[in-house]
């Protein structure tokens, strides 16, 4: 009787200890994928943790706004989720919340994968933490966006142009769309712009595109310990510069009036309805989307011919030309940031999870799931035959760019500006001189000085 008590107990806490295990869960918030490829790689990862650790993960979904205004809301509340991956966090909230302590160091979870990752990518992530006085990685880098230049090659032909007539000078290749082959379609009765050219306040497009102007300019903003340079000798005069240069694709009439005034999608709209000849944007989703109709199932047969062409013979993806003194303009990074936070309620597990998601198994998958519309973070990813077997031309053209070397945003260096992109200071600087006819270096001067103020908070 006694031994049939004993194993009676053994077995009620042998159940309740794994009911226990069973029950223990991590909460993740995650931005809602573009394409449901990346949702079902993320799904996968997930599944095999848990089978793995038998740890519960209580996946949440949000758009790309919604997730930073949850978020920030949530930390402040001292309520976050354990996990967080957003695809805006790197430009408007983790430099400020590794700043003000608000995460978690997660350097034990990134050095046993340091070798795996890209140099530059992983640089972004040792951030300064206000408190300490110390940097260290505050976040892990999962994905990049780059810049690239998309345009139609079957309306540079009905221009009269072959591609290799394009130039690949500055002023030249600028020059080349907005009059050459703008000029030819309008003599043909077209009323279509060479540029669609991202120039609204609104508009995070505007912030990446004033970004690469500066580059090709040489305008150095910050020195790697993120103070202000932008004020200082040649840096200012090519500022304005680049800030002349940029309105001047709108004041000359090369894009749409409306562009002033567009949202982070109307560059790709136009782009599809071939209002534009060419566009500049952050990823290549303007290829993806072609990619992603081909691939619907609903789609009729013809819905999905035309994605497909227009994939592989009309839409050509490409780098931005020569600086303007004949060098090769820096590719431009955005690094996206996963992040653990300091109020989380599970950070042991939460680490865990992070760390399995990174490895190359499973990040991978998820950001392949993109079609290309994010580039890889680590070695062994950007080698891979999705990338390098040559069979699509827009990936192709992503690893050139990425192998050439990139460049950062200021705000890796000094988290507020962050504030500065949130208030997009180069895109009222351009838009007072393209609309206002403002003088380029008053322009640059008022948003310098604006700049400063911020700094000053």
């Amino acid at each position: 009787m006694k031994r049939a008590l004993a194993l009676a107990l053994a077995s009620a806490v042998a159940f309740g200890a794994a009911t226990a295990q069973a029950q223990e869960k991590i909460t993740v918030w995650f931005t809602k994928a573009f394409y449901p490829s990346e949702d079902k790689a993320l799904q996968d990862a997930i599944a095999k943790f848990k089978a793995k650790t038998g740890v519960d993960v209580e996946l949440s979904l949000f758009s790309p706004e919604d997730i930073v205004t949850k978020s920030v809301s949530a930390v402040e509340a001292g309520t976050p989720p354990d996990v967080g991956f957003g695809l805006t966090y790197d430009f408007r909230v983790t430099g400020k919340w590794a700043f003000e302590g608000k995460l978690e160091d997660i350097t034990d979870v990134i050095e046993p994968l340091k070798a795996q990752y890209l140099e530059g990518p992983l640089s972004t992530t040792l951030l300064m933490n206000g408190k300490t006085g110390k940097k260290a990685y505050y976040a892990a880098p999962v994905e990049l966006q780059l810049m690239h230049i998309n345009y139609w090659v079957d309306m540079l032909q009905d221009a009269g142009f072959q591609e290799s007539d394009v130039p690949e000078d500055w002023k030249g290749f600028w020059d080349f769309w907005c009059d050459k082959v703008q000029g030819a379609l309008r003599k043909k009765g077209q009323r279509v712009f060479g540029v669609g050219h991202p120039a609204s306040i609104q508009a995070s497009d505007t912030v990446y595109s004033f970004h690469m102007y500066m580059n090709a300019y040489n305008v150095k903003v910050v020195d790697d310990d993120g103070k202000l340079l932008l004020d200082q000798g040649d840096n200012k005069a090519n500022f304005a510069k680049a800030i002349g240069d940029y309105a001047s694709v709108v004041s000359r009439g090369c894009s749409p009036a409306s562009s002033v005034n567009w949202g982070d999608v109307d560059n790709n709209l136009n782009f599809a309805n071939k209002t534009t000849v060419l566009t500049h944007n952050a990823t290549i989703s303007i290829a993806a989307a072609q990619m992603d109709a081909m691939n619907k199932a609903e789609n009729t047969a013809e819905q999905r011919a035309t994605a497909k062409t227009n994939y592989f013979e009309k839409i050509r993806t490409r780098a931005f030309p020569n600086k303007p003194d004949g060098g090769k303009t820096p590719q431009l990074a955005a690094v996206k940031t996963a992040v653990i936070f300091a109020d989380a309620k599970n950070k042991k597990r939460a680490k865990e999870f992070l760390a399995f998601f990174l490895t190359e198994e499973n990040l991978q998958p998820y950001v392949e799931g993109s079609l290309g519309r994010w580039v890889p973070v680590t070695r062994k990813a950007i080698e891979a035959p999705f990338w390098t077997d040559g069979k699509d031309p827009h990936r192709a053209q992503v690893i050139k760019q990425l192998n050439e070397g990139t460049v950062y945003f200021p705000f890796t260096k000094n988290w507020k500006f962050t504030v500065v992109n949130a208030e997009n200071v180069w895109g009222r600087a351009t838009a007072r001189v393209a609309k206002e006819g403002v003088k380029p270096d008053v322009a640059a001067e008022d948003a310098i000085k604006r700049i400063k103020e911020i700094l000053a908070q």
